[in-house]
């Protein structure tokens, strides 16, 4: 169901994808598809009528890195000391990590931060 929504010109409506599978699925099982991918990260929805419309959540060739992104700030949110995380994190990190996260960092106005 990836597929037919990154296949896609535009958002996509639960009926749209299902007809892009030619009906071999139910509706509920597409609805239901969608909405976890969206929950997950791999997709964002926006109101279509009385539904939903759903797209891609990145650039397909940057979906797992907006999906893995997705679920650090996830897990910080949950934890209530997020700078013992975000430490934690750093020491962890591989060698040559950090001249990377620093460049991306310094590329990043502190307006735009979260």
């Amino acid at each position: 169901m990836l597929a037919a929504v990154s296949g896609a010109t535009g958002p996509q409506t639960v009926a749209s994808v299902l007809e892009s599978l030619d009906g071999s699925a139910a509706y509920t099982t597409v609805m239901t598809t969608l909405v976890r991918l969206c929950d997950k990260g791999f997709l964002v929805r926006s109101r279509h009528g009385r539904g939903y419309a759903y797209a891609l959540a990145a650039p397909a060739q940057s979906i797992n890195a907006a999906v893995t992104a997705r679920q650090m700030a996830r897990l910080l949110a949950r934890e209530g000391q997020r700078s013992d995380v975000l430490a934690r994190f750093v020491a962890e990190l591989e060698p040559g990590d950090d001249d990377l996260l620093r460049a991306l960092l310094g590329d990043v106005p502190p307006t735009d931060r979260p």
